[in-house]
């Protein structure tokens, strides 16, 4: 091979085994995460599905991106990741065309929550992948394996093993790199707010006037204000371009008593937050455990509030049958899916900066928690 078609190749592996390799990385870590995109896309399509469905379809995705990218990366098995790639983005091409036209899911989640790109984003990215697969498949046939047929499946085992066990880490712990804004150390107020000099969103407003029974469109500067011979029929405002939209734009607490969101958030010292995105789906096991952590800490002044977006009949026979005394507050589904990856999870905060988050299977002592607040 001549030496430019060699470099063009490696620098056509390199690329887009390295995205393959990233998009897969960031997804093992919180598996949850994709599990729930999965969800959003069965639901758009009006496909009926179960959580273990979507969570397995999450991991074998995962794994299959992962190795893939690990494969073409490496330069192992080149021919045949190529055509596993070719299968992968005739798939999700066209997916994330329809994706970007109609907008049935507002972000796709090809790289989670590390990089959130739009639909239309998403699709020029994979238009740009299949450019890059394109030469990679023109040149792999000049490419010369590296390694022995039993090394290079090896090497393939390596692959799968490493992304299951960050897919498995990051399933039954919380992911261990968190790309969310309620991270740990992050502070829920001030990823709300709206700097002053934010753009704002932007739209483009029509108006139907008619005349003689024939209607006819009109903008902003050309409408017939004075012209008493039109009569109005309707506007329409089309949103062009999006404002600023702050990372935290949907956190809220609703009890019987109304809005206490300000009251949580700017409570001085310590709060700690619950967080059920459905009670139905809760993990019974670890209710008790949570159940003594919440007594113990409003036994020493400690607020307690457990969050989740079920229905009132559902918090109350769920408080009933655990003999919860704690304040239950409505929240939004997703948005308690997006603060901690756990039913049932904790978060502690402090005047609304977090503090600790915690996994119902990896809950702490209530020495832990002390020694945090002290």
């Amino acid at each position: 091979m001549k030496p430019f078609y060699r470099i063009l190749l490696v620098i056509a592996r390199l690329l887009f085994g390295a995205t393959f390799l990233f998009s897969g990385f960031v997804k093992a870590v919180d598996p949850l995460g994709t599990a729930y995109k999965v969800t959003d896309y069965f639901e758009a399509f009006g496909i009926p599905t179960v959580d273990a469905l979507s969570i397995a379809l999450a991991f074998l995705l995962i794994t299959a991106e992962f190795c893939i990218g690990f494969c073409i990366f490496f330069n192992v098995k080149l021919k045949w990741a190529s055509i596993l790639a070719a299968l992968f983005m005739a798939v999700m091409t066209p997916l994330t065309l329809y994706l970007a036209i109609e907008n049935p899911v507002s972000d796709c989640g090809c790289f989670g929550d590390a990089v959130v790109l739009t639909n239309w984003e998403t699709f020029y990215k994979n238009v740009a992948l299949c450019v890059v697969l394109a030469v990679i498949f023109c040149l792999q046939k000049r490419s010369h394996p590296w390694l022995s047929e039993w090394g290079s499946w090896l090497f393939i085992g390596i692959a799968v093993l490493i992304s299951l066990i960050i897919c498995t880490l990051g399933y039954v712990r919380l992911p261990f790199i968190d790309f969310r804004p309620y991270k740990i150390g992050n502070n829920i107020t001030e990823g709300m707010q709206i700097p002053e000099d934010a753009p704002m969103d932007e739209y483009e407003t029509t108006f139907i006037y008619a005349k003689d029974g024939v209607e006819k469109e009109f903008t902003l500067t050309d409408y017939p204000a004075d012209d008493t011979t039109w009569v109005f029929v309707s506007q329409n405002s089309v949103l062009v371009k999006e404002g600023y939209v702050p990372p935290i734009h949907d956190f809220s607490i609703m009890t019987a008593d109304g809005d206490i969101t300000d009251i949580v958030l700017e409570t001085p010292g310590y709060t700690l937050l619950v967080i059920s995105h459905k009670l139905e789906k809760v993990h019974s096991d670890a209710v008790p455990a949570v159940k003594d952590i919440i007594d113990e800490l409003k036994t020493a002044g400690i607020p307690c509030y457990w969050l989740t977006s079920s229905y009132d009949e559902v918090v109350e026979e769920f408080a009933t049958k655990h003999q919860l005394e704690v304040t239950f507050g409505a929240t939004d589904d997703i948005t308690l899916k997006t603060i901690v990856r756990a039913n049932p999870g904790l978060v502690l905060l402090k005047q609304g900066t977090v503090v600790a988050k915690w996994h119902h299977n990896a809950l702490p002592d209530i020495s832990e928690i002390y020694q945090l607040i002290n």
